[in-house]
């Protein structure tokens, strides 16, 4: 199922520039847990798939390199100090290990062609992937929690098996666009957002929003849609908190894991 990566450079420092952070610094550091406490917590519920799936952050300073889990790890294994930081071309400039392949080349595509893309989450999460795999479009906007979500989806419905090579990736990121959302066909999500918490927050209320579909769905009764107008308002109210709810969300997640598996931070 993963591929591992032959970069073109070996491992190698890159130093920060005259207006750019050190890559060890606290900014830095602070991503590294964020999306350390991410992994772990998207391993806890439920939405990580084995060694596969990838999570990526532009660095703090930078719109070239970017944090992301390296090949072989499960997300409950990982610490903030095993998180890679790679630029474009495969180099990993500073870690241990490689990221897996398609975690290139579909992150690093997506991070270049759509800069406001700081932050992409790619998983094949099973309720969001089971929607994906079934005809027509996959959310219904049917539940209150799909509101969340209402207008920022895309669908991309031209599955080409594994993205191993850089053309893939910038279809993939094409069939993006605007949305934040996109359901690849046949192969899960990727939840693109401006911040680690929003990320993680638009990741976590999908899941959710995908699983009480699907149940609504097993029941074979038909599942009724909000109507548009309404459902568009709810969109609006929810997005109208929805920066700090997710900050206060990822201050959650970190204080539980906190408590019970601080080794996350290291």
């Amino acid at each position: 199922m993963a591929h591992s990566l032959n970069p073109a450079a070996s491992t190698a420092f890159m130093p920060s520039g005259p207006n750019q952070p050190a890559l060890d610094g606290e900014a830095v550091w602070e991503a590294r847990r964020d999306l350390a406490a991410c992994f772990r917590m998207a391993a806890r519920n439920g939405l990580e798939e084995g060694i596969c799936n990838h999570f990526s952050a532009l660095v703090p300073g930078y719109d070239d390199l970017f944090i992301v889990n390296p090949y072989g790890w499960a997300f409950r294994e990982l610490t903030a100090s095993q998180l890679l930081i790679c630029d474009f071309h495969g180099n990993v400039v500073s870690g241990d290990g490689q990221p897996e392949a398609t975690a290139f080349f579909i992150h690093a595509r997506v991070h270049k062609h759509l800069p406001r893309a700081k932050v992409a989450f790619h998983t094949h999460m099973p309720h969001a992937t089971a929607l994906s795999m079934t005809e027509g479009e996959p959310l219904i906007f049917a539940g209150q929690t799909a509101l969340k979500f209402y207008g920022r989806t895309a669908f991309d419905r031209d599955y080409n098996g594994l993205a191993l090579d850089e053309s893939e990736g910038d279809r993939i990121a094409g069939a993006i666009g605007d949305a934040d959302i996109v359901f690849m066909k046949h192969h899960g999500v990727m939840v693109l957002g401006p911040t680690i918490a929003e990320a993680w927050d638009d990741l976590y209320y999908l899941e959710r929003a995908c699983e009480v579909q699907t149940l609504a769905l097993s029941t074979g009764r038909a599942v009724l849609p909000v109507k548009p107008e309404i459902a568009e308002a709810a969109y609006r109210q929810m997005r109208e908190g929805d920066t700090e709810s997710a900050r206060l969300h990822l201050a959650s997640i970190r204080r539980q894991l906190d408590t019970e598996q601080p080794a996350y931070r290291d």
